[in-house]
């Protein structure tokens, strides 16, 4: 380990304040409601964290947070790329029912429900800082994958769905200097526009830079002019810390989606991150080090929750959005394929929730979980209750687990991505249609997570009944994409 390494880790441990269940459990009376932050990453592999093992990259704010809470090892994202599962966090619906089938297509729709809007009505100010990849927030300007000017066919802006304030890009930027590019590159060590770069930060560097063709949007036309250099985690927290202390001052609980960019491409990284892991390849000092950047501003939120004295009941939820980017040195630990595929690789990804009011530390949950869950488990807990109860949800309330009142899902999870691929996972069970020959193959996930022996012809009831039931499901995600659940 060279000495920035060790340096950095010692740091975060010497500024850790390990706290015990027991010293908070007690402290928070029942009727409190919890402030609940959804935290997310783009592209962050299942093994790309420490405590599910990694031990190149360095993210020990994360690996606290974890361990002091409770580890999801069989968490799910509702797609297998970044739109989908992101309208997933916040209606408790698979994605496929509003249209949003994969990256850039389709929109938040106004008629969905959604976390934010219904947490408002239990008191909460309710705010999203990030990525937001669920419509365009322009219709003046060239802006992303799809702002055109005078186009409002996907204009979508969080504050249509239950927000009270928000900074946010449409799709993907650089993880450093979020708004710029180089207009040059370094062949010999492999950057690119379409991996990555490092940063541009000496006075002496040669190299100009011109517009990524992205901006922040903070309001509706409103463009994000100030703080928007530097670590793209670190602008993204400057906002998100501002809104924890004004409603905390305001004596008001809060709701806030968090969604860094980290670690999708263009990968872009500064020096004193780079330098971590100055004994890898300069695309692994790139990916790591953007890691370890967005791993600290996760310690400085925390950092600010326990100094305001809110740390107890604020409900941290941990993910990705996705497996880990083929280009990139991501890592989808022990399963098979990554990001864009419905094997497990492609949609098992890192997660934990940290509660000490409610949610004793130490734990670890094997039940299979997904980001439709969120929905309805936050309800659950806050109190309330969803309006339409006619509108199907695909999540469910996940606190009989949490709690050890259960130890499995007891209902299945679907999945679909473009071209006719689908999975349909149970308990023990997992379904996949090839999207090619249309042919399925079953797995046991229990005994082989890796999904490396395909069961279809030595269980053909068990994946007749499976594929019975996911027929069904299809063809209810069909019936509210063509609008039938929003029909009075």
């Amino acid at each position: 380990m060279n000495f920035l390494r060790l340096a950095f880790l010692l740091s975060t441990l010497c500024c850790a304040d390990f706290h015990l269940f027991s010293q908070h459990n007690d402290s928070i009376p029942a009727h409190d409601p919890p402030n609940i932050l959804l935290i997310m990453c783009d592209d962050l592999g299942w093994g790309d964290v420490g405590f599910n093992g990694n031990r190149t990259i360095l993210t020990p704010h994360l690996d606290r947070l974890a361990q002091q809470g409770m580890i999801f090892s069989r968490f799910y994202s509702a797609g297998s790329v970044c739109s989908p599962t992101r309208a997933s966090c916040i209606t408790g619906r698979n994605p496929f029912r509003m249209g949003i089938t994969h990256a850039n297509t389709g929109h938040m729709k106004p008629e969905e429900i959604t976390l934010p809007e219904l947490l408002r009505e239990q008191g909460y100010t309710n705010g999203h800082f990030g990525k937001w990849h669920l419509g365009t927030l322009t219709a003046k300007l060239e802006d992303a994958n799809r702002g055109h000017p005078r186009d409002h066919t996907h204009y979508s802006l969080p504050s249509h769905h239950g927000y009270d304030q928000w900074l946010c890009t449409e799709s993907k930027v650089p993880t450093w200097d979020p708004l710029y590019k180089p207009t040059t590159f370094d062949e010999e060590t492999g950057e690119s526009l379409r991996y990555g770069w490092a940063a541009v930060e000496e006075a002496d560097d040669a190299r100009e830079i011109e517009s990524y063709g992205t901006y922040y949007w903070e309001g509706p036309e409103q463009m994000a002019l100030q703080n928007v250099e530097g670590g793209n985690a670190r602008i993204i927290m400057d906002r998100v810390i501002p809104f924890v202390q004004s409603a905390h001052h305001a004596h008001q609980p809060f709701f806030a989606t968090i969604w860094f960019h980290t670690p999708h491409l263009p990968l872009v990284t500064g020096k004193q991150y780079r330098q971590l892991y100055n004994d890898l390849s300069h695309q692994e000092q790139l990916h790591h080090g953007a890691i370890s950047a967005m791993d600290d501003q996760v310690g400085r939120l925390f950092a600010e929750l326990e100094r305001l004295g809110i740390d107890a009941n604020t409900m941290i939820w941990f993910c990705s959005d996705n497996g880990p980017e083929n280009a990139t040195p991501g890592s989808s630990g022990p399963f098979r394929a990554r990001k864009r595929s419905l094997y497990e690789g492609g949609v098992r990804v890192p997660a934990f929730v940290h509660w000490p009011a409610r949610i004793a530390g130490g734990q670890k949950r094997e039940a299979a979980m997904v980001t439709s869950d969120y929905l309805p488990t936050i309800l659950s807990y806050v109190g309330g209750t969803y309006p339409d109860p006619d509108r199907p949800l695909d999540g469910i309330d996940l606190h009989p687990i949490l709690e050890g009142k259960r130890d499995s899902r007891q209902h299945s999870i679907g999945f679909q991505y473009p071209k006719g691929r689908v999975s349909w996972v149970m308990d023990q069970y997992k379904l996949v249609r090839d999207s090619e020959e249309k042919s399925f193959e079953l797995y046991d996930l229990l005994a082989d997570p890796g999904e490396s022996q395909n069961l279809i012809d030595a269980h053909p009831s068990i994946a007749d009944k499976m594929r019975e039931d996911l027929e069904e499901w299809i063809a209810s995600c069909l019936r509210s994409e063509t609008g039938e659940d929003y029909q009075d």
